[in-house]
């Protein structure tokens, strides 16, 4: 099969998206379009193959995140390194649960990195020329994630379609990078 043929297209992404559309109002001010085809409830399943564990949580229902999920997430997305956590950005939140529905999988995302204390952002740069000094990932708002059966320009088609953040394909490494800065892509 080609590589053409193994991605998906922007049609059938926008396709099934509008498929999936349930009008729910946008929970903060500017909010992505891609709020209001979330649904009812959103939801992020993932491991860490880092540190073994597994999450599958509901952290937004009818319009309202839940404090209590928002907490797991944030000790699940931790930096494992200096065992320290943040809250996580909402709005890469629901990049990450979107790009997932859209998507259309049951398997659950590999986490590699999620939040990065600025120490650990310095060492992962002394060992490698494509970590940003100022990386997204300090301030919670950036993932970098991996699925089995999706490729990455499934996964990074996904995620650019809702033109709500920044989007990084390595397909070298097999993984997507998804935060809610400005809206940019790039190769990795």
């Amino acid at each position: 099969m080609s590589d053409s043929a193994s991605c998906v297209s922007r049609r059938t992404i926008l396709r099934a998206f509008a498929a999936t559309m349930v009008a729910a109002a946008p929970t903060y001010s500017k909010a992505a379009g891609f709020l209001r085809g979330g649904g009812d409830i959103r939801k992020l399943q993932m491991y860490s193959g880092r540190t073994g564990e597994r999450i599958d949580v509901i952290y937004w229902i009818d319009g309202k995140y839940i404090k209590e999920s928002l907490k797991e997430i944030n000790v699940f997305m931790r930096d494992w390194r200096q065992n320290k956590a943040i809250a996580m950005d909402t709005r890469t939140l629901d990049i990450m649960s979107a790009s997932h529905n859209l998507m259309g999988t049951s398997e659950p995302y590999l986490m590699l990195s999620g939040y990065r204390s600025p120490q650990t952002n310095a060492y992962l740069r002394s060992r490698s020329s494509g970590v940003a000094r100022n990386s997204l990932h300090m301030k919670g708002q950036a993932a970098d994630l991996r699925l089995k059966s999706r490729s990455v320009g499934q996964m990074s088609q996904a995620a650019a379609s809702f033109q709500a953040g920044g989007v990084g394909s390595y397909y070298g490494s097999n993984f997507v990078h998804m935060d809610c800065g400005t809206v940019r892509s790039w190769r990795g």
